[in-house]
């Protein structure tokens, strides 16, 4: 979610800032000349190398104007080159293989993306929904304001019920009501009070993944304990970097459960390296989209427990849900089913333990600006419930155990419903809540880090420490 702001009197947020603003400021905030550049090729982290200062931040960089331009008609080529031999639209139900691949379902849809746009508000990849329920059909699906009946619809303004991609690939396409912009929904607020939710707020003698973490003004969840891949192998832990980074408070320091200015709580260690956005082809290893200046949410920051900070206090045990598994990798040429339609839980220092199913992957929208932007997870909740609430910002999204399995992880949670819009997925229900989150395989190999699985690893790491 929106980070959420501490206040004095209730410790409830107000009215959130919005993707576009907030997005504008850190752009803004790029041109500063304290704040390192990346290299023109590519869009990395900036990682302070274990020295913390106050002049400086970890953010991201954008790309230089000269990068865009080369990578436009590079681009251009390679969709140019895929054009070669195909119908650029293809009406009615095509006669070549169907798509089962995240990676083909992108590629088709990368590959008609003029005619995508021409009437949605975004698309993403998935299976066909009807009446509210997930299929096996796979499709992209097209979020449009208003669905209406083709009689009130010109030629033009119809999309086609299936399109067919490079080799004669093909997959169906499935329109979804999606309510965006306009007016807000009011987003929703703390509701439950829970032994859980309690513990994870102060109440529990120990931290780990779901556990309250406050930066100078604004709290979120703690996602995952995890250790670097550099240097002496910090370990630390992982939440969003709009939790940990506010541009007004350049000390970027974290505590558990709030900082001393707001209430109780202790020093947990300051910001090493975080990112925001990065390029969809250093992302997804591929164009992901046609136009060239087109940015994956890459929501995450590293903050290394500080050296005075208490380790024994520390668990890689999630409350409510119990030991986890490996990092669930995202393969895009694995089957679709591999992912979407999957069983989910969370654990959030605002909702506690929630169950919900990944409805889509690689969420495509333009932003007010026209800039494209994906978010890599679409998760709806149970039962007309919400995935999260505000505060749950940075909490692990947990792919349910399979066969005595222990659930793994697969994401983060970054934003939802005040972000974006809600879903229709019902005639006659209200709109679904929905949650977005971060692939977290690609967010620790951005990172350059490692999820640590067990208090066994852990108390390893930490014994090392010592003896170094």
């Amino acid at each position: 979610m929106d980070r959420a702001r501490l206040d004095l009197r209730s410790h409830h947020s107000g009215s959130s800032q919005s993707e576009e603003s907030a997005l504008d400021m850190e752009r803004n905030c790029c041109n500063l000349p304290n704040l390192p550049s990346s290299s023109p090729s590519s869009l990395q982290p900036f990682a302070s190398g274990g020295q913390h200062s106050e002049s400086n931040a970890a953010y991201f960089s954008w790309p230089t104007s000269g990068r865009l331009i080369d990578a436009a008609e590079v681009r251009a080529d390679y969709f140019g080159n895929l054009q070669k031999g195909v119908l650029p639209e293809s009406f009615g139900r095509p006669s070549g293989q169907q798509a089962t691949t995240l990676l083909e379902l992108m590629t088709i849809r990368a590959f008609h993306s003029k005619i995508l746009r021409r009437f949605s508000l975004g698309t993403a990849i998935g299976f066909r929904i009807q009446r509210g329920v997930l299929t096996d059909i796979p499709a992209i699906l097209v979020f449009v304001a208003r669905k209406v009946h083709r009689q009130w619809l010109s030629h033009i303004q119809c999309l086609p019920a299936a399109l067919e991609g490079p080799g004669g690939v093909w997959c169906d396409v499935d329109v979804v009501e999606f309510s965006y912009y306009g007016a807000p929904a009011p987003t929703p607020k703390e509701q439950l009070y829970t032994e859980l939710v309690d513990g994870l707020r102060g109440g529990d003698p120990c931290i780990g993944s779901g556990s309250q973490v406050a930066s100078q003004e604004t709290y979120g969840t703690l996602g995952a304990i995890v250790k670097s891949r550099t240097g002496n192998q910090k370990v630390g832990f992982l939440t969003n970097r709009h939790v940990a980074v506010d541009l007004d408070y350049p000390n970027q320091k974290m505590f558990h459960p709030l900082p001393p200015s707001l209430g109780p709580g202790v020093y947990l260690g300051a910001v090493e390296r975080a990112t925001s956005f990065i390029t969809d082809d250093l992302w997804y290893g591929i164009f992901a989209g046609m136009n060239p200046e087109t940015f994956v949410r890459a929501d995450g920051a590293f903050i290394p427990f500080a050296e005075d900070f208490d380790m024994n206090n520390v668990t890689t045990y999630i409350k409510g849900v119990g030991e986890i598994g490996d990092v669930h990798n995202i393969d895009l040429q694995s089957p679709i089913s591999s992912l979407i339609g999957r069983q989910v839980v969370k654990v959030g220092r605002s909702s506690g333990l929630t169950t919900g199913t990944i409805m889509a992957y690689a969420l495509e929208y333009n932003d007010e600006k026209g800039i494209c932007f994906f978010t890599d997870f679409l998760v709806v909740g149970e039962n007309q419930q919400t995935f999260d609430l505000e505060g749950d910002s940075g909490s692990l999204i947990l792919l349910t155990g399979q066969n005595g399995e222990k659930p793994r992880p697969v994401g983060i949670i970054w934003g939802g419903t005040a972000n974006r819009g809600r879903l229709k997925l019902k005639v006659g229900q209200p709109p679904e809540n929905w949650t977005s989150g971060v692939d977290l395989g690609r967010l620790l190999d951005l990172l350059e880090l490692d999820l640590i699985t067990t208090n066994d690893e852990l108390q390893g790491l930490c014994f090392s420490k010592l003896k170094e």
